[in-house]
């Protein structure tokens, strides 16, 4: 039997940074040290958890000396869910390391002329800012370190194997652990009530949570979304249909939460969570709910995707429409369009929008959210972007004058990026998830266009993520 390696332990070490995947970094003279657990300014003693020849990954065992940027965290589950890697650091320096991560994306990686990049904007809601969250039911609950040390039972009086049963946060990395939420402070009440009062309800009747391996049980997934206006939908998930069951849960559910205005669920037998190929069906309710922002109306609907942050979200279209200083006799492409929610709020400035979505089911959103706001100048398509934004699609619809991007954090396609390059446009608004990608991308349409705004947006606190927007404009 190969015996494990024993890595070593690091004692004294000044962290340096933060890095762009949520870690922080320190550097010794041979490598440098990815680590969890830290912040930028600790000196800690560490355990290397993995030897590469370049690196070291690491975990804090001791803090020698605080940093003056660490915080307390205020969540119980901060350190083990993963969800929130920067809950120990301050909101101020928070800012401070996603506009870093900006500004060595583009210069390091894009390494094109750049203007001066714009201070971040910052969330005016550091907790309580998302409107989804999902959870995943599993029958092998993940026990933290601390639980194990203090050799918890598996199994709890009056519980059974129940005791083992979970609905929470997947481990980072593990499909198949998942980590029981208790409180979320990521999203308003009654969200933690929701996901509570259906675990309770579902020990209490002996439902079996599905097992991620051997893909048995009933309980599979919830979704929980709300809006500004007050609305919520929840979706359950079900691996198989059990009409009795299912019926008397959802009963339960609505009788407890009246505030709930869109109840609805899935039977999904398939190997993986996705339900966007499935039919969703409404128990009681509606079957959407409604945003609003700047007097226009939209429709979320259960596969539709919206901005999570709804605050951040007005201020990221508000820099959006800034930044594309639309004329009314413009032509303005929205690739990537989702549910048409920039489209329809740049529309009311332009000739013409015409909008992109690989989401079919995202596409009709778009369409029924131009109706519903009385909006007549937009048009949207379905279909994989390189595939669609071809020759004759611009001959019909007609050259744009603007595009606006927002593509998933993979970037664009190198065929669509090509064929932009192609079409020069005057005005480029490139919306971004990954400045990474987005700085690659921006190497290829430098040969063509000048970037001449940057203006970071912080959507998602208490995380390393950043969302960040540029102008380019044609040479």
């Amino acid at each position: 039997m190969r015996t494990k390696k024993i890595l070593p332990v690091l004692e004294n070490i000044t962290v340096l940074d933060a890095s762009s995947d949520g870690q922080s970094v320190a550097k010794t003279d041979e490598y440098v040290i990815f680590i969890k657990g830290a912040v930028p300014g600790d000196i800690v003693d560490l355990q290397i958890t993995r030897k590469k020849s370049k690196y070291r990954e690491a975990k804090t065992i001791a803090i020698k000396k605080s940093s003056e940027k660490r915080v307390e965290a205020v969540c119980q589950h901060f350190g083990v869910c993963g969800g929130c890697k920067w809950q120990n650091m301050s909101y101020e320096w928070q800012l401070f390391y996603k506009q870093k991560q900006v500004t060595d994306a583009l210069t390091r990686l894009a390494k094109i002329e750049l203007p001066e990049i714009q201070k971040i904007v910052p969330s005016k809601k550091t907790y309580y800012y998302r409107n989804k969250l999902e959870f995943t039911f599993s029958n092998k609950k993940w026990l933290t370190e601390e639980q194990i040390q203090n050799k918890e039972l598996t199994f709890q009086e009056g519980l059974g194997e129940g005791a083992r049963n979970a609905l929470g946060f997947h481990i980072p990395g593990l499909f198949d652990k998942v980590l029981d939420i208790e409180r979320c402070h990521l999203q308003e009440e009654p969200s933690n009530a929701i996901r509570n009062e259906i675990k309770k309800y579902a020990f209490e009747n002996k439902l079996p949570f599905f097992d991620l391996r051997e893909k048995m049980g009933l309980l599979r997934n919830i979704v929980i979304r709300s809006t500004s206006t007050g609305e919520w939908m929840l979706i359950i998930s079900f691996y198989y249909d059990d009409k009795k069951v299912i019926e008397k849960l959802l009963q339960h559910i609505a009788a407890t939460f009246p505030q709930i205005t869109s109840l609805q669920y899935v039977i999904n037998p398939k190997q993986n969570d996705t339900i966007s190929d499935l039919e969703i069906k409404v128990f009681k309710g509606n079957d959407s709910i409604y945003e609003t922002m700047e007097g226009l109306k939209f429709k979320i609907s259960p596969k539709s995707f919206y901005q999570t942050n709804s605050e951040q979200a007005y201020e990221l279209y508000r820099v959006t429409r800034d930044f594309a200083a639309i004329k009314d006799t413009e032509i303005v492409y929205d690739l990537y369009t989702g549910t048409g929610t920039i489209a329809n709020f740049v529309a009311h400035q332009a000739r013409k929008v015409v909008g992109i979505e690989y989401v079919s089911a995202a596409i009709e959103d778009a369409r029924f959210n131009s109706q519903l706001n009385n909006i007549g100048n937009t048009s949207f398509y379905a279909g994989d972007m390189k595939d669609v934004l071809n020759d004759m699609f611009i001959k019909e619809n007609g050259k744009p004058d603007v595009i606006i991007t927002d593509p998933p954090r993979a970037g664009m396609h190198d065929d669509v990026t090509k064929k932009i390059i192609e079409i020069a446009p005057q005005r480029i608004v490139y919306v971004s998830c990954n400045p990474a990608t987005q700085a690659r991308d921006l190497q290829i349409l430098d040969q063509k266009y000048k970037v001449t705004k940057v203006q970071p947006v912080d959507m998602f606190p208490q995380t390393h993520h950043v969302e960040n927007l540029v102008l380019l404009e044609l040479r």
